[in-house]
């Protein structure tokens, strides 16, 4: 049988997140995939084409035939079961659930960093001011559950990599490439996940001027 073509949405300026997760997700599980760009600035995430195939009306969207499927973590969980040769998530079902802990809390959560520290920080190299007072406490937050995940600083949350790894990377990233104080041994994780070569491959991506 023949695997149905594989097309992901993201965003002109591969910016989001996401939409790299996502990217990354599917680079370490060697699948062959097309990537369709759409400007968020100029609402091509809102015409009728898109809103037909994407229920949220959001990147990322993976297409995979008649089916298509938005929200990053429904799509790498969704990829880990129907490509499951190469895991990206931990298969223990403890620390799956873990890793899946992780990746809810970065998208629902440190709401403050997210304002101050935006992405263009971490693909463009903008500089931002200093963080206000709430950002410094949702920074403390994060570094300190960071800290007590990576207690005795191992290379991987859960002992091998995982596409979780990869989402709290950007996190801590948001703060690193910014100048801002995280401990070293973050830093060093950081860095770690970063020279990863799936994580690369979006890095180096082409991103028009701003």
């Amino acid at each position: 049988m023949n695997t149905p073509a594989l097309r992901l949405y993201v965003d002109a300026q591969f910016t989001s997140p996401y939409a790299m997760s996502v990217f990354v997700a599917l680079r370490e599980k060697g699948l062959a995939f097309d990537t369709v760009t759409l400007d968020l600035d100029a609402a091509q995430n809102q015409t009728a084409g898109f809103a037909t195939l994407s229920l949220t009306r959001r990147v990322p969207t993976l297409e995979e035939g008649d089916f298509a499927l938005s929200e990053s973590s429904a799509i790498t969980e969704y990829l880990e079961e129907r490509y499951p040769d190469t895991p990206i998530y931990p298969t223990e079902p403890r620390q799956r659930a873990r890793a899946r802990q992780v990746q809810a809390w970065l998208r629902s959560d440190l709401l403050a960093i997210r304002q101050e520290r935006s992405t263009l920080v971490v693909f463009y190299g903008q500089k931002r001011p200093p963080l206000s007072t709430e950002a410094e406490v949702a920074a403390a937050k994060l570094i300190s559950a960071a800290q007590a995940l990576l207690v005795g600083n191992p290379a991987y949350l859960f002992g091998e990599w995982s596409i979780a790894d990869v989402d709290l990377a950007v996190m801590l990233n948001r703060l690193i490439l910014n100048g801002d104080s995280v401990p070293a041994e973050l830093v060093a994780y950081a860095q770690r996940q970063w020279q990863r070569p799936s994580v690369q491959a979006w890095v180096n991506l082409t991103r028009p001027t701003l």
